[in-house]
């Protein structure tokens, strides 16, 4: 009797990568995704709706940096595909001087429009990166630098962007402040009414 063969997690990715990859299609330039199951897309570049998750098999995460962010950003993307997370890679895509309210929008708009799960955008200081974040519709973005503030975003605020200070942490510390924010669940009850505020000031 002939078994179909199980593929193997790096097949599994692989399939996950091409399907993705075909979804988005037309809309999004590839920029050298190569092994990993991320997309990468340019700054503003918009995506079809209904992605933010993948059948049920992980979340879908936006990141973005700039120059100031963009080896912890390499590091990070890394780190959140072997957690299972699928990363939509905003750029950039090098150490080259860039603008951060750029890949902070693409970021934001991607987490506004439903296409992605959460955001992350990393710059120097990562306050820039929160205020331009937050111009965008339907944001709550918050500088994290530490556990406590990762968690209280969550919990307290329902924070769907994370912005980072590559100047400020270090990596280890990055990994532990992106696991918490996205591990931790919003607490909703007292703290519900309180968002709707913060949201009602968009209106």
């Amino acid at each position: 009797m002939n078994f179909m063969e199980i593929p193997s997690d790096a097949e599994l990715n692989a399939i996950v990568h091409r399907v993705v990859s075909q979804t988005l299609a037309g809309n999004v330039p590839s920029h050298g995704a190569s092994a990993s199951p991320g997309v990468s897309v340019s700054p503003g570049v918009s995506t079809p709706r209904g992605v933010a998750t993948l059948a049920g098999n992980g979340q879908i995460v936006a990141l973005g940096a700039d120059h100031g962010g963009y080896a912890l950003k390499e590091t990070l993307k890394k780190h959140l595909e072997e957690k299972g997370y699928f990363v939509i890679d905003c750029g950039t895509h090098s150490p080259d001087a860039v603008d951060y309210p750029d890949f902070a929008r693409a970021v934001a708009v991607l987490v506004s429009e439903g296409k992605a799960w959460r955001g992350i955008m990393i710059d120097g200081a990562g306050i820039g990166s929160c205020m331009a974040a937050n111009k965008i519709p339907g944001i709550r973005a918050s500088m994290c630098y530490d556990h406590a503030t990762a968690n209280n975003a969550r919990e307290h605020n329902d924070a769907n962007v994370l912005t980072l200070g590559a100047g400020l942490i270090g990596i280890n510390l990055a990994k532990e402040i992106v696991d918490t924010w996205l591990t931790t669940p919003f607490a909703g009850g007292r703290h519900a009414k309180r968002v709707e505020k913060i949201m009602a000031l968009e209106r």
